[in-house]
């Protein structure tokens, strides 16, 4: 592998201030990542607030329970044993549980934590530990049931598990059947192209399914198959077990509700103020919880001192949400603006790994953290990278692509690329020939309009159908030019399907096993290798 560092287009404006410009929003965070002695002021931080975490031991003992049953390797119990004593640190990322993980988005978030936990255990010559935080909690099936791969005529395809009827509860709380499980590992195996890694992959995904009931367990199992061996930490949002030892933080949640949201609104102004938009709803009257009720997960809001979903459905003054929350805590979960308190309230976070819309949210959350006598950790962005394979790199070498060209300017340089074939320019010649003919036919018009009124209109709709026949002959004998340079053409499409597939990049389609079809389980192990530091910016990987 060649790694190689360019720009990758921001998807937010603020992650991109954030990560490239701190000292324009750093009244929105806590310390600059690119700060070293941040990482010890931090740590520092972590020695002395250890009472306002949750006993290591029994968090420990519950991650164990739940890692032996998905990720049980020796290298993760290595990382929990030292979990488990005082001063050891944790680096932290999470992601919805994707099908067969998602898009690759997923293993470079996984990879990035083990890096940072890796490098940061060096730099602070202490033991730091990392740990994925999958978010079973979340109930949007529609983010997280489908991935992609490309087929070998250069299409996307979607691999989907459509959800059995029932209702919109926690992903990690949705049965998935044999035959749902059937149906996705059937699909994916038609698309997958035939490989001498093609029958471990569908083995291995096999045994996966035979052995998970819900999307978010067959997750766990492919993450700690993919990094167990690098001693990862897997924990879901939605383990019962780790509930109940969360109730202490969900009471101060609710006992704290109302100045919690006055931070949030205070922090949305002040993002909104600097003309960022905001990245999560936030509303006055929302609670920031959500309570599952008949296996619905409905959102809390506030009112005349009731927590309430929108509907109706349930209501509870505060005191009956606390004895709910005592007797039933697996009713009750986080949003997008209380996770970041539990996180921090669970484990030691010396950082938190963010994609950009993550870094953009965790904005609005500073105040809550200090709200709660937290302070929020650093923001570690994502690493990223663009794999391009050695037959991609000949095409573009071919072409004269540079990776900026394929990402901002493709479309414009493969038709440029294209007219050039033709001895025949197309474009300025059909455009020569429209302007000479309405040089030519709007005078008439306007004289055949003093000879009768009608005629004008009539001369106006004659002269569009003349252009339109124009413009057909213009689209023909591009299609006949493109027929001419079929090959050439096809391997154009190969380099926008392989590194921008839909306009958007590589890293937000494609599934990782169609990688591991192509290049084998040690793919992840050159890639880990290849980079051997944590690095913010975008990493082109030549194979």
């Amino acid at each position: 592998m060649n790694v190689v560092s360019d720009s990758l287009k921001s998807g937010s404006a603020l992650a991109d201030d954030y990560i490239n410009r701190y000292a324009q929003v750093q009244d929105l965070y806590g310390a600059d990542f690119r700060d070293e002695e941040a990482w010890t002021r931090r740590a520092e931080w972590l020695d002395a607030s250890e009472e306002t975490r949750i006993d290591r031991k029994a968090l420990a003992a519950c991650l164990r329970q739940y890692n032996k049953k998905h990720n049980d390797h020796q290298e993760v119990h290595k990382s929990l044993d030292l979990l488990e004593r005082a001063g050891t640190l944790a680096v932290v990322g999470g992601q919805q549980s994707g099908l067969f993980t998602g898009s690759l988005l997923v293993v470079y978030k996984a990879l990035t934590i083990v890096l940072a936990a890796r490098e940061a255990a060096e730099r602070l010559q202490r033991p730091v530990v990392p740990v994925f935080w999958i978010a079973g909690e979340d109930h949007d099936w529609d983010e997280v049931n489908h991935t992609h791969v490309m087929t070998p005529e250069l299409q996307i395809a979607k691999i989907k598990m459509d959800a059995a009827p029932g209702p919109r509860g926690p992903v990690s709380q949705i049965r998935v059947t044999g035959e749902q499980w059937k149906r996705s590992l059937d699909h994916l195996a038609n698309l997958l192209p035939d490989s001498v890694n093609k029958p471990a992959i569908m083995d291995l995904l096999h045994q996966t399914a035979e052995s998970s009931g819900n999307l978010s367990d067959a997750f766990a199992k492919l993450l700690g198959r993919l990094f167990g061996e690098w001693g990862l930490i897997l924990l879901d949002s939605a383990d019962p077990e780790l509930r109940r030892l969360e109730i202490p933080v969900f009471e101060r949640i609710i006992r704290h509700n109302d100045e919690l949201g006055d931070t949030y609104q205070a922090a949305a102004a002040n993002i909104t103020g600097k003309g960022y938009p905001l990245q999560a709803d936030v509303t006055a009257d929302c609670a920031n919880l959500f309570y599952v009720y008949e296996g619905n997960r409905l959102l809390l809001h506030k009112h005349n001192g009731t927590f309430a979903d929108r509907k109706g459905i349930v209501s509870f003054t505060k005191e009956q949400l606390e004895l709910e929350l005592a007797n039933h805590p697996e009713r009750f979960s986080n949003n997008v603006l209380t996770r970041p308190l539990m996180q921090e309230s669970l484990l030691p976070v010396l950082c938190t790994v963010l994609g950009q819309g993550e870094i953009s949210y965790w904005a609005i959350t500073k105040g809550a953290f200090s709200g709660l006598g937290l302070q929020m950790p650093i923001l570690l962005p994502r690493m990223s990278f663009t794999f391009i394979s050695g037959s991609v790199r000949k095409y573009m070498d071919h072409f004269g692509l540079t990776f900026q060209d394929v990402q901002h300017r493709f479309a414009e340089a493969r038709e440029r690329w294209l007219n050039a074939q033709a001895d025949l320019h197309i474009e300025p010649r059909f455009e020569e020939a429209r302007a000479a003919f309405e040089k030519l036919y709007d005078p008439l018009i306007q004289e055949l309009g003093t000879i009768q009124s009608g005629l004008l209109p009539l001369g106006e709709k004659n002269k569009d159908k003349i252009l339109e026949q124009i413009a057909y002959l213009e689209r023909k004998t591009k299609q006949a030019l493109e027929k001419r340079h079929e090959a050439a053409l096809r391997q154009w499409d190969s380099i926008a399907a392989s590194l921008f597939p839909s306009g958007k990049p590589q890293e937000r389609v494609y599934n990782v096993f169609y990688y591991i079809n192509r290049y084998g389980f040690g793919w992840i192990q050159d890639l880990m290798d290849s980079c051997t530091r944590y690095a913010a910016e975008h990493q082109i990987i030549e194979m």
